[in-house]
């Protein structure tokens, strides 16, 4: 049977694939391997993520780790290449804008393997982002192009990338909110940290615009610190940011200032803090999208955006980057109206898998060999 290769290196990867997966396991036509390129590692950001949205262990662990753009890059693409000669798939399906898939492109276009890309065609016109680089050599590289948004076609038309290859099927991270939103609202996460829905805001920054920064994560502390003393504040903390915070003595002044500090929460309980919230501040794309799909308000901590139809169809408000704009999040205690944005319908995941079945169902894989030289 023909085989296809997914790849994913941070938790939102997961969230994104999980739904293409199951439907391909539902199709049956084509073989699955699962290569995780170890950009996020440890339980809370892969392991209990992958078991919550449904996805097996990893078949390949190519252990990318942390480090520079280059460093990253270079590490996924010295330990794909064994493993894609080994699994010899007839495409390489990849999301996300991180340097590891990056990487894992690169080298697969290199043996002949055809890149299938998820979330194609989002941009931030803005060239000082690391990511959007990504994004932009990811699309270039790729041999199918799947887009979540009518946005999102457009930019790739504009550039005149993958003509006639791109495919508008949108979000697949909506897909897996969908299946999860019933349980996640009558789990009432909120409660826990002594919270009525619809009356504290959620904050997830991990950014390295945000978090690396020394003064502005600074700024940050000072900005949340002011908005929790007028609302209450839940703050999971990703494991890059918390190493920041630590470092500069600021994860105490936020608890000082009544911050509700905690560990990453498993995706089921955070979709339940996001379900209930007045309001969600974030620098998270996948965040963005799915505050837009259950109609929570969401203040968007960044110069710009990639997911700008959040901005023209859901509920995503663009602060900047300057973190003094904290002081306009207000809350939305009224229960939240579900957007139903073009084609964020649940079914995105179905729409991939029926064009990777046509596509590369009847591909031989002979190509799937190292270069030579």
């Amino acid at each position: 049977m023909t085989a296809v290769v997914h790849v994913l290196a941070t938790r939102p990867d997961a969230v994104t694939l999980a739904p293409v997966v199951a439907a391909l396991e539902r199709q049956g036509s084509l073989r699955q391997y699962l290569v995780h390129t170890g950009q996020h590692s440890g339980a809370a950001m892969v392991d209990d993520v992958l078991a919550d949205v449904g996805l097996r262990a990893p078949d390949v662990q190519l252990g990318a780790g942390e480090g520079s753009h280059a460093a990253q890059s270079a590490r996924a693409m010295e330990a794909v290449e064994p493993a894609l000669a080994e699994l010899r798939p007839a495409a390489v399906v990849i999301t996300g804008a991180s340097n590891s898939a990056v990487g894992v492109a690169i080298t697969a276009a290199g043996m002949g393997v055809p890149v299938a890309r998820l979330e194609a065609g989002l941009r931030e016109h803005d060239w000082t982002v690391p990511e959007e680089v990504n994004r932009v050599l990811l699309d270039s590289t790729a041999d199918t192009l799947f887009a979540s948004s009518e946005q999102a076609v457009a930019n790739l038309q504009a550039e005149r990338v993958g003509e006639g290859r791109v495919h508008l099927v949108g979000s697949t991270a909506v897909d897996t909110l969908r299946l999860a939103e019933d349980g996640a609202r009558r789990r009432e996460t909120w409660l826990r940290y002594g919270l009525a829905a619809g009356h504290y805001a959620l904050v997830t920054l991990h950014r390295p615009a945000n978090v690396d920064d020394d003064e502005q994560l600074a700024r940050i502390v000072e900005g949340l610190a002011q908005l929790a003393r007028r609302v209450p504040v839940v703050f999971p903390i990703h494991p890059r940011t918390r190493e920041r915070l630590s470092a500069m003595g600021d994860e105490e002044r936020l608890r000082a200032a009544g911050v509700r500090c905690t560990p990453p929460l498993r995706y089921g309980e955070f979709l339940s803090l996001e379900l209930g919230a007045g309001a969600v501040v974030t620098d998270s794309g996948t965040v963005q999208e799915e505050t837009s799909a259950l109609g929570v308000r969401c203040f968007t901590l960044r110069a710009s955006t990639e997911r700008t139809a959040t901005l023209a169809h859901g509920t995503n408000t663009l602060l900047g980057d300057d973190p003094r704009e904290l002081a306009d999040v207000r809350l939305q205690p009224a229960d939240p109206v579900r957007h139903e944005l073009p084609h964020w319908d649940g079914h995105a995941g179905a729409r991939v898998a029926a064009l990777l079945v046509e596509r590369y169902a009847e591909r031989s894989a002979t190509t799937a060999e190292p270069p030579s030289g």
